[in-house]
């Protein structure tokens, strides 16, 4: 479908807006340019690693101890403690350090590095989300491309997302959008001073992923099943703009929260900076069995972070003629979308390309299949989708393109 008829497609489709938005984006804050993680190492005796929010782990004294630890080597190197976050299951509590203005950030981290109670320092870092047959009731659902290049309709009758999770690390959800009510299972705010509301980017990602389908409201997500834990780790730049954030610890809170959830996929679509801390979280997240998908980054060598991780799963939105790693092709060029205030809009880039991956992982796991090999068709690296679900799909009575599908009848 040509972009001019989706436009008409997302100007019907406001008819059905509820409400105008009532939740107004955040100012942008500044940076905390000045300011270092410091990992402060404890026993292991001390934690168990079990997940837990917030920590809440060994004994107080011990915890005492660590702050007091901190304390005195902020204080030795000439830094101020801003905040702590336990992280047991990386075995450090992670400290947040104001350095002054005059000194390097990088040079302060690489000191406190050396420090024998410190597993490492690194400086805090600036993450950005990466935007720009049988059917569906949901009047937007033709205009979504992938109606037709997925089939989506079709594979809906093989799974729906039932039963699994998906985390959406990413700015505010409006759990309250219509095409969204119900979807969202927690919605946590990490972002530090900035009360949670919802925001574009993030309402965007979750609609593509969850949307509920056949309700005769706007669109149908890939899984509209599937639940969706809301992670606020990022906030949007300007009122009006899809330009959203996030630093290093907010997003640290969020994919620390998220592995101890256990959920079957992790969506990432942003991309900055490399840092041991969103590493070491990556690498637990999947060692406790979550699929973590990420958005590729063209600006950036391999993909930009997290795309170049080992093991993620990164996603683009168009052709990609060279790349070191494996990059999958998904639709993320206009693609009609949940927006905060109970509207729809159209969105574009690697971002809602990661987000249809997601979803079609959770339809992946939602029949029971551990091994999420994505088969791709013969050039570009674009997802095909109708074979890469029939692969882990037995009974077949209805048809995908040339691949045939279990119908829900014979799921019972």
């Amino acid at each position: 479908m040509s972009r001019l008829l989706r436009l008409v497609a997302i100007c019907l489709g406001a008819t059905i807006a509820l409400a105008p938005a009532t939740s107004a984006p955040e100012s942008p804050g500044a940076l905390p340019e000045h300011q270092i993680l410091v990992m402060v190492r404890h026993p292991p005796d001390h934690y168990r690693a079990s997940g837990a929010y917030g920590g809440g782990y060994g004994d107080e004294l011990a915890r005492s101890a660590r702050e007091r630890l901190a304390r005195r080597i902020a204080k030795h190197n000439g830094l101020t403690v801003v905040e702590d976050w336990p992280m047991p299951m990386i075995g450090v509590d992670c400290f947040v350090m104001g350095v002054p203005n005059a000194r390097s950030t990088t040079a302060a981290a690489e000191q406190l590095s050396h420090d024998p109670d410190v597993g490492w320092a690194e400086p805090m870092q600036l993450y950005s989300a990466q935007g720009g047959a049988i059917s569906h009731n949901d009047p937007l659902y033709a205009a979504e491309p992938a109606a037709a290049e997925w089939h989506l309709a079709d594979l809906h009758r093989v799974a729906t997302g039932r039963g699994t999770s998906v985390a959406v690390i990413d700015s505010g959800i409006d759990a309250h959008h219509p095409d969204l009510a119900g979807q969202v299972r927690v919605n946590i705010n990490f972002v530090a001073g900035r009360p949670l509301v919802a925001e574009q980017h993030g309402t965007a990602v979750a609609g593509i992923i969850a949307a509920k389908a056949d309700n005769g409201l706007g669109i149908a997500g890939v899984s509209p099943a599937a639940s969706l834990l809301g992670l606020r780790a990022c906030w949007q730049v300007n009122r009006g703009s899809n330009a959203t954030v996030c630093d290093t610890l907010s997003l640290a809170k969020a994919l620390y929260f998220a592995a101890g959830k256990r959920p079957d996929v992790i969506n990432l679509s942003l991309s900055g900076p490399d840092t041991r801390l969103l590493r070491a979280l990556l690498a637990a997240a999947m060692d406790r069995g979550s699929a973590v998908v990420v958005a590729f980054d063209r600006n950036r060598a391999d993909g930009g972070f997290p795309a170049s991780v080992p093991g993620v799963i990164a996603a683009s939105d168009g052709f990609l003629a060279r790349s070191r790693g494996q990059v999958y092709t998904a639709p993320g060029k206009d693609v009609p979308t949940t927006e905060p205030g109970g509207r729809w809009f159209l969105v574009s880039g690697s971002s809602f390309a990661a987000a249809h991956v997601s979803g079609l992982l959770a339809l992946m796991r939602e029949r029971k299949h551990s091994a999420l090999t994505l088969i791709v068709k013969p050039r570009g690296g674009a997802i095909d989708a109708c074979a890469t679900l029939a692969r882990v799909s037995s009974a077949c009575d209805c048809s995908c393109g040339p691949y045939r599908f279990a119908s829900a009848r014979s799921r019972r």
